[in-house]
């Protein structure tokens, strides 16, 4: 059993398309903060390197001033018009706290490039899971998607045997 295997729903309540073998960007997401617009790059990731072997996976997340106050529905709606989403959500959980999903609970336990785990300090945390369930990545929010250290991490990970 791997990180990717601790159970999580899809934002519709069903389950998640399979992870299992994939290079995974975790990111806890929310639609009216001011690090949204990460969500288009996140997306131009999707594009890129998906038939490598790779997926973003968002995790929407209420804990930070309130910023992802809206419905399943809502947030689909959004992502999918504002952003043209085509990674997988999630539904909407708590990163930290008392009631800390564990996924979470796995990922936070990472040290970011300066040597600090645990809490997540707020929207867009990007946490990559390589395609074994190893956490070998933990980017803080304001590091962009498309920074050179997140796509070279990516990179480093993609399943061998891609195109």
């Amino acid at each position: 059993m791997t990180l990717l295997d601790t159970p999580i729903a899809a934002l519709d309540g069903g389950p998640l398309p399979a992870l299992d073998g994939r290079a995974v960007l975790v990111v806890n997401v929310a639609s009216k903060c001011g690090l949204t617009p990460q969500y288009s790059g996140l997306e131009r990731l999707q594009e890129r390197f998906a038939d490598r072997g790779f997926t973003v996976l968002g995790v929407p997340c209420n804990q930070f001033a309130g910023q992802e106050p809206g419905t399943a529905e809502e947030i689909a709606a959004f992502c999918s018009a504002t952003y043209g989403v085509s990674f997988p959500l999630t539904e909407k959980v708590e990163v930290n706290g008392s009631g800390r999903h564990p996924l979470f609970a796995a990922l936070t336990a990472t040290e970011d490039a300066a040597g600090e785990a645990g809490d997540v300090q707020w929207n867009f945390e990007k946490f990559l899971v390589a395609p074994d369930g190893t956490v070998v990545g933990r980017f803080r929010p304001r590091t962009g998607p498309e920074s050179d250290e997140v796509v070279s991490a990516i990179t480093a990970v993609l399943p061998s045997g891609r195109p």
